[in-house]
């Protein structure tokens, strides 16, 4: 009977260990998972960030979805014009400035920056999910016609098998639905929600 005694007592001991390794685990885990993938998504980001720049330098605005984004960045290019003459030189004369123009594919500056435009679209770890991206003009301090921008992607999409509310038991900062972002649809900014 002792002997029995002795096995279920080791047995639920061994039980106990499990149970305390696995809570310590778990958190551990889920805070790794989460910083690696955010901080992948973030890199994806700012490469989007950098091409919506590249595109406002030729358009003027940003572009509406990654098709476009990709279409005139492959093929258009950018405008450098180059003005030669002082014209605010009192001495000089005004028909004498000479304004030459230069042209520099934007698919040179994609691939100096390493930015690869087919597979920009895609969220990493998002299993073929792509980010959400709106462009827009609005009225900004009495300015109309303000270009602005948001891509964008839920923390659910990327987290895999953390993408549950559950895990904000770990860090009370986590919610799955929050957005990592760059961008704002109210404001002229291409600040990253990374930034704060």
């Amino acid at each position: 009977m002792r002997l029995i005694i002795n096995i279920l007592l080791l047995a639920i001991a061994a039980y106990l260990v499990y149970a305390l390794a696995q809570s310590i685990k778990e958190p551990i885990a889920f805070n790794n998972a989460r910083t690696y993938r955010t901080n992948v998504v973030v890199e994806k980001l700012k490469d989007i960030r950098t091409a919506e720049d590249l595109f406002r330098s030729i358009k003027g605005g940003f572009a509406p979805n990654f098709d476009t984004l990709k279409q005139v960045l492959s093929s258009d290019s950018f405008k450098i014009i180059k003005i030669i003459g002082d014209p605010d030189d009192p001495n000089f004369d005004k028909n004498d400035i000479v304004r030459d123009t230069t042209y520099f594919p934007a698919k040179d500056s994609v691939a100096v920056l390493g930015i690869n435009l087919d597979s920009l679209k895609y969220v990493p770890f998002g299993g073929g999910k792509t980010f959400d991206i709106v462009a827009d003009t609005i009225t900004y301090q009495a300015t109309n016609g303000v270009n602005v921008v948001e891509v964008s992607v839920p923390y659910k999409v990327f987290m895999g098998e953390y993408a549950d509310k559950k895990f904000a038991r770990y860090d009370r900062s986590y919610d799955p639905n929050e957005r990592l972002k760059f961008g704002d649809l109210s404001k002229p900014t291409l600040s990253g929600s990374w930034d704060k």
